[in-house]
């Protein structure tokens, strides 16, 4: 009788395990698909994303990490009025390169900023960083197809 107990006991703990498992699966795969949805980006997000390594890449040097840019030298970027009031030549800026005067924030400068020989989307994706990053804001989301439309002056 005691072993029938001793078996019949066994028999519930190891049943009782299978739905614990069965329940612990099901949880992972739910967390799994919640955490999912909370990291997929938006368009946007994955354009400012390689943007900001193109910027690593061909921008910071310049402008510096934080967007400052090096007074009296090389514009800021940061809470730019030359980005916010003139979309196209800031595009037509990063595709073909920068000569002569521009205002940037009421101050003058006149430096150049040499081509890149970035392609379209690395062009559009970096505009979408720096357009989205420290102070400055978009409504539209620059696309490869816009950039391909600026023609150099």
């Amino acid at each position: 009788m005691t072993n029938y107990i001793l078996i019949l006991s066994l028999f519930i703990a190891l049943a009782s395990c299978k739905n614990d498992k069965k329940n612990t699966s099901e949880n992972i795969k739910i967390g799994t698909t919640e955490s999912t949805k909370k990291t997929q980006q938006t368009p946007l997000e994955e354009s400012m994303e390689r943007g900001g390594m193109v910027y690593t890449d061909f921008c910071m040097q310049c402008h510096l990490a934080n967007g400052q840019g090096i007074p009296g030298n090389f514009p800021p970027l940061a809470n730019s009025s030359w980005l916010r009031d003139k979309r196209t030549e800031s595009i037509r800026a990063v595709k073909y390169g920068q000569k002569g005067k521009i205002v940037v924030n009421g101050k003058t400068y006149d430096g150049i900023m040499v081509p890149m020989g970035l392609s379209d989307q690395e062009v559009a994706d970096v505009m979408n960083y720096v357009m989205n990053r420290w102070g400055n804001s978009q409504d539209k989301m620059v696309t490869e197809e816009e950039v391909a439309k600026v023609e150099k002056e």
